[in-house]
C-alpha cells in the first residue's frame, strides 16, 4: 500500500527532542513506570492499550513464555534520521498549536520534550523497554519514543503512514496538555478518593480517549492554519486508532475479549474520539470525565 505524506515539508523542526537512540541497554528489565498516583503511563504496553505480556505474544506469534530475548543496542540507521526530522517537525506543530490555544485563554503552554530512545530508556517514572512502548511521563515533562514502533504499527496493525505516526505524537502530548491543564492531578486525586480506575468507564479509559481526543484538536487546529493534510491522510489517523483499540488487541493476542481489563478504551471509542477533536478543534469537545458513555 501507499501511504500518503503530510505536507510538512517546510515547517520547522522543534528543539525540544532529546536522542538517546543508541544507548539503551538490552537487559531483561521489566517495565516499571513509576506510580504517580497510579497514573497508567505505559501508554498501551506496545500498542497503547493492553498488557505488556500479550503484546510481546502478538509480535512473536506465541503464547507467554515469560521472557523475551534481550535486543542489542544500535547507532541510529540513516532512515531513521529522516524518521527523526519528521517526529521533530510534528512535534513542533504541536507546540505552535498548543501555544496559541493555550494563549488564547490566557495560560501559558510548557511544551514538553520527545526522547528518541532504543531498546531501553530511563525516564524519571522508572526504566522501560521498548516493548513498553510510547509514554508519557508527568514526573519529567517528556514523552519517550523508539521509532521502530512505527514498523510494528505498520507492519503488523497495518496502521502505517505518516498521519498514523504523528496520531502517536499527538496523543502522547495530549497527555502533557492534560498535565498541564491540571486534568492528571485531578484524576489522581479522584484516584485516591477511591472511584474506579480499571473498566470500560473507568479513569484510565477516560483518560486515554480524552487524549486521543486531543490529538484530533491538535490535527484540526493544525491542518486549519497551515494546512498541513492531503487526501487520505484522516482516514490513516481513524485507522491508527482503531488498531490500537483494547477489544481488537485483546482478540488478537488471547483470543477473547475481557471489559473489565480494558485501560484505553476500544477501536470504536477510540477512533470516535479522536474524530470528535478532529472535526470541532476544541478542547471543551473533550470532556471524556464528563460524558456518561464512552
Amino acid at each position: 500500500m501507499k501511504w500518503k505524506t503530510m505536507r510538512l515539508g517546510d515547517e520547522r523542526e522543534s528543539s525540544n527532542i532529546e536522542d538517546r537512540r543508541g544507548q539503551g541497554g538490552g537487559s531483561r528489565v521489566p517495565v516499571r513506570i513509576g506510580g504517580i498516583g497510579g497514573v497508567i503511563l505505559v501508554l498501551g504496553a506496545l500498542y497503547f492499550g493492553v498488557d505488556p505480556q500479550l503484546v510481546l505474544n502478538l509480535l512473536n506469534g506465541a503464547q507467554s513464555s515469560g521472557d523475551t530475548a534481550p535486543v542489542a543496542s544500535q547507532a541510529p540507521a540513516a532512515g531513521d534520521d529522516a524518521g527523526k526530522v519528521f517526529i521533530a517537525r510534528v512535534l513542533a506543530s504541536t507546540e505552535d498549536v498548543w501555544t496559541s490555544y493555550f494563549q488564547a485563554m490566557g495560560q501559558t503552554y510548557h511544551a514538553p520534550h520527545l526522547v528518541l530512545f532504543t531498546d531501553g530508556v530511563q525516564s524519571a517514572c522508572g526504566f522501560a523497554q521498548t516493548s513498553s512502548g510510547p509514554f508519557y511521563c508527568p514526573a519529567d515533562q517528556k514523552v519517550y519514543l523508539d521509532l521502530g514502533f512505527f514498523r510494528e504499527l505498520r507492519d503488523r496493525l497495518g496502521a502505517g503512514g505518516d498521519f498514523a505516526q504523528a496520531y502517536v505524537v499527538a496523543h502522547e502530548v495530549g497527555h502533557h496538555v492534560q498535565n498541564e491543564l491540571g486534568i492528571m492531578s485531578r484524576t489522581d486525586r479522584q484516584r485516591r478518593a477511591g472511584l474506579t480506575d480499571d473498566g470500560p468507564a473507568g479513569l484510565s479509559v477516560r483518560t486515554e480517549l480524552q487524549a486521543d481526543c486531543f490529538a484530533g484538536v491538535w490535527a484540526k487546529r493544525a491542518d486549519d492554519a497551515k494546512k498541513i493534510l492531503q487526501s487520505g491522510d484522516i482516514e490513516q489517523g481513524l485507522n491508527a486508532a482503531a488498531a490500537v483499540g483494547d477489544d481488537r488487541l485483546q482478540k488478537e493476542t488471547q483470543g477473547y475479549v475481557v471489559p473489565d481489563s480494558f485501560t484505553h478504551g476500544t477501536s470504536a471509542q477510540r477512533a470516535g474520539w479522536f474524530r470528535r477533536g478532529l472535526q470541532s478543534g476544541d478542547v471543551k469537545q473533550c470532556d471524556t470525565f464528563g460524558a456518561p458513555s464512552l
